[in-house]
């Protein structure tokens, strides 16, 4: 069985955390005046692979001696290497064609009729008469009682599917309302599709080939991309239009109630009979090398099992780093004050005070993770390559963006209703009369969207607090109107800049839940659960065996 589900030991276990919490004391001076020092002009937006970077991993690794904790990366190390490979077209090298039943061949023109990216592997595609298979939404999930896929085979062939997850009325009850599933997004459908065999996944976009909206994609097709550490292997990733699409169904016989049938459950995976596909593109590849920062506190009697705090410490630099233009009149340094030195100053401050706290049976691993706003791509190196064991690796608690306003009577957290972190949040919050709610923006899917979400997609529960807006002083009225303010004001923008105005009273009350919680499960034999239904409780399951 595994140790310790909650019970008589987990409620004696929250009444010692609540205990050594008394001992803490998180100073808003210091989260004001390290938050200031670490988005100053100074560290050029912290871009990764910058002197800039240098400088953040530098100032951190200093915090972390002074503190007196050990270093937490590999071999004994303050860092961990991520190295990303970043893909360029090679202008011209994209050649497409389909075969249709008579054995015509059609060149496909890319940008026009079709996309490619061969942004995997070595960075080359050369597919000859690859069988094409439909497979509607490409979701196998059982949990859900839906799957896409049926026992057709589509080794080594290509896969088109279409964008998100199902929308009929008489379906969402099976996925998540308003927030979109992991399923509606394509990493989940390629995982999918390469897991069985496929060499290439295509996107079937309904819109002709001259809606603007596609052909301001094509425009931005060769543009550099960033791999994710551990994505799958691919030959191709592409896109089609609905011109192409049904082209090819009519050339198949393809009855077109299959179309139809996508967002009734019942449909299954078909073959387009007798079409082949013919894809050679060619990449040129670099390697651009960050670095994770991790510090560690090492546990008295199960240092094997490890609770993780995280947050990025990286923005997006100057103009020129993320293709904005550079202007001599305007500013053009992001410095990411609350996106996200709040949440790397707000892991530091977790740090100290934990520093502080009498040594936790578990370890404790302060991590800074690197190329958050390339894609979280610096969590994803570490759960790729993790430093210590995922297995039994008991939460991640994640740290994005601290609220920045008076007292809330809510705490809003993001993946409500997936794991058990949020209940034992929520008893932690009884004590001061506040509830956990969700994030209240479905539309934006912030659940996958920060650097907890490399840990979920792992199989590790995860925790991201986010900002309240139901003030103390004014209420849910008040607090929204201020919050969706702020947010689009300076959200990745140059105006992201610390102020002294800054009003940090409930990123204290945050960051106090959070070490109480962390503390709570450092000091007790309790593994968080997947709550029945969760798409990503099947790949925790599978390492039960770590924990017992």
């Amino acid at each position: 069985m595994l140790r310790g589900l909650f019970g008589g030991a987990a409620a004696l276990a929250l009444a010692l955390s609540a205990g050594m919490a008394t001992a803490q004391e998180f100073s808003a001076e210091r989260l004001s005046q390290d938050i200031r020092h670490i988005s100053s002009d100074e560290f050029m937006g912290r871009y990764p692979g910058t002197e800039g970077e240098r400088m953040t991993l530098a100032w951190l690794q200093a915090q972390y001696e002074a503190i007196g904790l050990e270093p937490g990366g590999p071999d004994g190390q303050w860092l961990q290497p991520v190295a990303l490979k970043r893909y360029t077209p090679v202008e011209g090298s994209a050649v497409v064609s389909w075969t249709g039943p008579d054995g015509t061949v059609h060149p496909l023109v890319p940008g026009t009729d079709i996309m490619v990216r061969a942004a995997t592997n070595d960075g080359r595609a050369d597919i000859a008469g690859a069988g094409l298979v439909f497979a509607g939404y490409g979701i196998h999930a059982p949990e859900r009682d839906w799957d896409d896929w049926g026992d057709i085979d589509v080794r080594g062939k290509v896969v088109i599917v279409l964008g998100g997850e199902p929308t009929a009325e008489a379906v969402t009850a099976r996925f998540n309302g308003p927030y979109p599933t992991a399923y509606s997004n394509g990493w989940s459908k390629s995982d999918e599709a390469f897991r069985r065999g496929a060499v290439g996944v295509i996107v079937l976009t309904p819109v002709p080939a001259t809606n603007p909206g596609w052909l301001r994609s094509a425009q931005f097709n060769n543009r550099q991309r960033t791999l994710t550490p551990g994505a799958a292997d691919l030959e191709f990733s592409g896109s089609i239009n609905h011109d192409t699409g049904m082209a090819w169904a009519a050339a198949a016989g393809l009855d077109p109630a299959v179309l139809t049938s996508v967002d009734t459950g019942t449909f299954k995976a078909v073959t387009l009979n007798g079409l082949s596909l013919s894809v050679r593109a060619e990449e040129t590849i670099d390697t651009l090398v960050t670095h994770n920062l991790l510090a560690r506190i090492p546990g008295t009697t199960h240092p094997d099992e490890t609770i993780v705090y995280s947050a990025h410490w990286d923005h997006v630099g100057v103009g020129a780093d993320h293709v904005s233009p550079v202007s001599t009149t305007e500013d053009n340094l992001y410095n990411g004050a609350w996106d996200n030195a709040s949440g790397t100053v707000g892991v530091v401050e977790m740090a100290r005070q934990m520093a502080a706290a009498p040594r936790p049976e578990r370890s404790i691993i302060f991590a800074h993770m690197a190329a958050e706003e390339m894609g979280l791509l610096g969590a994803y190196g570490y759960v790729a390559n993790p430093v210590y064991p995922l297995e039994t690796t008991v939460a991640d608690i994640n740290i994005d963006m601290l609220p920045l306003s008076g007292p809330t009577r809510d705490i809003a957290i993001f993946g409500k209703g997936q794991n058990s972190l949020e209940d034992s949040l929520q008893a932690l919050a009884d004590a001061e009369g506040r509830v956990v709610t969700d994030d209240r923006q479905p539309e934006q899917g912030f659940y996958t969207r920060s650097d907890h979400f490399p840990f979920v997609r792992a199989g590790v529960p995860a925790l991201m607090m986010w900002h309240g807006v139901d003030w103390d002083e004014g209420g849910v009225e008040a607090g929204q109107a201020a919050w969706s303010a702020k947010f689009a004001a300076d959200y990745h923008k140059p105006s992201d800049e610390w102020s002294a105005d800054w009003d940090l009273r409930s990123a204290v009350e945050n960051l106090t839940l959070m070490y109480r919680l962390g503390m709570q499960l450092a000091n007790s034999d309790e593994w968080p659960t997947w709550k029945e239904g969760s798409e990503y409780g099947a790949r925790r399951a599978a390492s039960d065996a770590a924990r017992q």
